[in-house]
C-alpha cells in the first residue's frame, strides 16, 4: 500500500501535511510521541476522507526507533514512497547554561533520527526509482544564530544534507527537498520549553505546508515559506556573516545576559 510516513505528525506542521495529504487522497503513516493525539488525528482523517490514516506512537530520540519503524512498516505491508521528516525541537539561551544532556537530545532526535530514517527508506525507493522526501529545516538553516546555537547547527545540517541527497538521487527518480519555515505558529516553542521571540512574520502550520506543496509540484529541492522570510534570506547573502550573527545576537542578547 502506498503510504506517506510523517513523523512529528501529532500538531503543528506534521497534522498539517497529514490533512493536506489525505486531502489529495494519500495514504498517511504518523509518527510522534503522544498516542492519544495520534488517534484523534487519524480518527479525523477518516470521517473526512477516503483515504486509510495509521499511526504509531514512537520516540525517535530512542536508540533503535529508525530500525523499529522501519520494520513496522514492513510489517503492515506499507510502500513508504513519501517521507516527511518533521520531528524535531529546540533551545534557547546561553549556551553555558543550558542542560547538556537536552542539547545532546536535540541533536540525536533533529540529525541522527533524520539520516536515520532517510536512509533506511531511500533504499526501497532507489529499487522502485520513485519517491519524496521532505526534510524540514528552517530559515535558521542560512545562518548562525547565538543564544539557538544547537538548534541552528542541526537545520543548517538538515538543509545542507537535503541539498546533497538531492542531486545524488535527480538521475534515480527521487526527489528530496529541504523545507524552510520560519516562526509558525506551533507548539514548537511550548514543546522546546522557551519563549517565542519577538521576530518577523508569523505563519500557520497550513501556510507552511502549502509553501512545501507548490515547492513539491514544482518539484523544488529547497523551499522558503513566505515571501518575508524570502527576502530576508536572500538578503543575508550580501551581508558578511560575521554581521548577521552578530545581528541576531543582538536580538536576543537582552533576554540572557544579566
Amino acid at each position: 500500500m502506498n503510504t506517506t510516513l510523517i513523523t512529528g505528525a501529532s500538531t503543528g506542521i506534521g497534522a498539517a501535511f497529514a490533512r493536506k495529504l489525505a486531502a489529495r487522497g494519500r495514504n498517511v503513516l504518523l509518527v510522534a510521541r503522544s498516542e492519544d493525539k495520534l488517534i484523534a488525528l487519524c480518527n479525523e482523517l477518516g470521517r473526512l476522507t477516503s483515504i486509510r490514516a495509521q499511526y504509531l506512537a514512537l520516540d525517535l530520540q530512542h536508540p533503535g526507533a529508525g530500525a523499529q519503524l522501519f520494520e513496522e512498516t514492513k510489517k503492515r505491508e506499507l510502500e513508504i514512497d513519501m517521507l516527511i521528516n518533521n520531528a524535531g525541537f529546540g533551545s534557547m539561551g546561553d549556551f553555558t547554561r543550558l542542560d547538556l544532556d537536552r542539547e545532546l537530545q536535540i541533536i540525536q532526535l533533529n540529525v541522527r533520527a533524520l539520516v536515520d530514517l532517510t536512509h533506511r527508506f531511500l533504499g526501497p525507493m532507489r529499487e522502485r526509482k520513485r519517491g519524496t522526501i521532505i526534510n524540514v529545516a528552517s530559515t535558521a538553516a542560512f545562518q548562525a544564530v547565538p543564544f539557538m546555537a544547537t538548534y541552528a547547527a542541526t537545520k543548517a545540517f538538515v538543509l545542507s544534507f537535503s541539498e546533497a541527497i538531492a542531486e545524488e538521487n535527480r538521475l534515480h527518480g527521487i526527489h528530496v527537498m529541504a523545507l524552510c519555515p520560519g516562526v509558525t505558529e506551533t507548539n514548537f516553542f511550548a514543546a522546546s520549553k522557551i519563549d517565542r521571540p519577538p521576530m518577523r512574520t508569523v505563519q500557520t502550520a497550513e501556510q507552511v505546508v502549502d509553501a512545501a506543496l507548490r515547492g513539491l509540484d514544482r518539484q523544488k529541492t529547497m523551499v522558503v515559506s513566505g515571501w518575508t522570510n524570502w527576502l530576508v534570506v536572500e538578503a543575508e547573502r550580501f551581508v558578511p556573516r560575521s554581521t548577521v550573527t552578530k545581528v541576531a545576537g543582538k536580538a536576543l542578547r537582552s533576554r540572557f545576559e544579566e
